[in-house]
C-alpha cells in the first residue's frame, strides 16, 4: 500500500462520499457564471422537461417548426427547445447520452425552475415483452453506472419516487402506444455488455438495458425532484439487422404520446396537492 492509503481494495467510486454534505460546486453557480459570459438573459423555463438521448423527438419537433432554441437556456452543453404538445409547454434537451451528461443536465434544469423531468431513452431489450418497439415505464434500474454512487449509497437499484409511481399507475394506457413497467439495466459501457452480464440482467428480471435512469433517480431521490424515466425497448443490441427500427418519425410521435400521458397525469397529481 502506498502512503496515504486506506483501504486498498475499496474502488474510490465508494468512498468519501459525504451524502449529506453539500456540494461545494453547483448548478446554479456554474449557470451564473454561463449567463454572465454568454450574455444569456435571466427568465423561466417550462416546469415540465425531457431528456431525448437520441434526438430523435427534438429533431423532429425542430423539422416541423415546432421547437426553437430557448433565449433564457444558459447550459455550457446543450440546447433548450420549448414547444407545445396537446396544449401542454415543455422543454427538451437532446443528445444527454449517458448518466453522468443527463444528471448534470437534471441539475441545470431544476435549478433553472424545472419541476417534472422526463427521459426517454432507447434501449436494448433483456427480458423479451414481444417484437420491439414498446415503451417501459422504469419502476427500478440497475446502478451499473458510476454517478448515482455520489448521490446515494451503495446499493443495487435506484427506483422510480413512490409517489409518482403512484401517480401513474394505470395512467398510460392507450390503444396505439404500449407502456410496460418493470426494471432495467443502467450501463456505462454499451460495449461492454457481455453475455455473462446480460444473463445476470435477465435472470434478475430486467426488461432492458440503458444509460441514464439510474443516475437520474438517485439524483431525485437525493434531491427530492420528480423524475419519471422511460426505456423505449428499440432493439436487440444490433445481433439482428434491421434493428433500432422505433416507428414513424423515429418513434417520435409515440414518445409524445407517452411523454403526454406522464404530464397530465403529474398535472393532475399537483392540482389535488396544491
Amino acid at each position: 500500500m502506498g502512503a496515504g492509503s486506506t483501504e486498498e481494495h475499496r474502488p474510490p467510486i465508494v468512498g468519501h462520499k459525504a451524502y449529506s454534505a453539500p456540494s461545494v460546486f453547483t448548478a446554479e453557480n456554474l449557470l451564473r457564471e454561463a449567463r454572465r459570459q454568454k450574455a444569456v438573459p435571466e427568465g423561466p423555463i417550462p416546469s415540465i422537461c425531457v431528456l431525448d438521448p437520441d434526438g430523435d423527438i427534438a429533431e423532429y419537433l425542430i423539422s416541423a417548426q415546432r421547437a426553437t432554441s430557448h433565449p433564457h437556456w444558459a447550459c455550457y452543453h446543450t440546447r433548450l427547445y420549448p414547444f407545445t404538445h396537446d396544449g401542454i409547454q415543455y422543454g427538451i434537451i437532446p443528445y444527454a447520452v449517458g448518466a453522468p451528461f443527463a444528471v448534470l443536465v437534471a441539475e441545470e434544469l431544476f435549478a433553472s425552475g424545472c419541476q417534472l423531468l422526463i427521459s426517454v431513452t432507447s434501449a436494448g431489450q433483456i427480458v423479451s415483452a414481444g417484437p420491439p418497439p414498446y415503451f417501459v415505464l422504469i419502476d427500478r434500474a440497475l446502478r451499473d453506472e458510476g454517478t448515482s454512487y455520489h448521490y446515494l449509497p451503495p446499493s443495487s437499484y435506484s427506483r422510480i419516487g413512490n409517489r409518482l409511481l403512484k401517480c401513474l399507475n394505470g395512467a398510460l394506457t392507450d390503444p396505439d402506444v404500449r407502456v410496460l413497467r418493470g426494471g432495467t439495466w443502467t450501463t456505462d459501457g454499451p460495449f461492454r455488455e457481455t453475455e455473462e452480464a446480460i444473463e445476470f440482467a435477465r435472470a434478475e428480471g430486467l426488461l432492458g438495458v440503458e444509460m441514464e435512469a439510474a443516475a437520474l433517480y438517485a439524483f431525485a431521490q437525493a434531491r427530492a425532484k420528480a423524475v419519471v424515466c422511460f426505456a423505449h425497448i428499440t432493439n436487440q443490441m444490433a445481433t439482428l439487422e434491421g434493428d433500432f427500427e422505433k416507428g414513424v418519425n423515429g418513434g417520435s410521435q409515440d414518445a409524445l404520446q407517452v411523454i403526454g400521458l406522464t404530464a397530465r397525469q403529474w398535472l393532475a397529481m399537483a392540482d389535488l396537492s396544491g
